[in-house]
């Protein structure tokens, strides 16, 4: 029974060593890659602004007449409709 109990706990503290093992061996490709690339702090993107519905309506009427049935028709001839 006592073969059991320390066989689990060798499972446990091996599975814990693994996922400690991971941790630093991330943050070691981390600073790594911040060495080679020259960087050394991450860059922060900023949240990207919502666009006004007048803004919206816009965009979505010049993707229209871009891909729309309007400029095939220009193209090709009624007789091929």
């Amino acid at each position: 029974m006592a073969d059991f109990f320390a066989g689990v706990l060798a499972v446990i503290f091996g599975a814990i060593n693994v996922v400690l093992e991971l941790g630093v061996s991330i943050s070691r490709m981390r600073r790594f890659a911040r060495w080679v690339t020259g960087s050394d702090a991450i860059v922060e993107v900023p949240e990207p602004k919502i666009l006004l519905p007048a803004a919206q309506r816009a965009l979505a009427e010049a993707e229209a007449r871009r891909d729309g049935a309007s400029f095939i028709d220009k193209y090709v001839s009624p007789s091929c409709k």
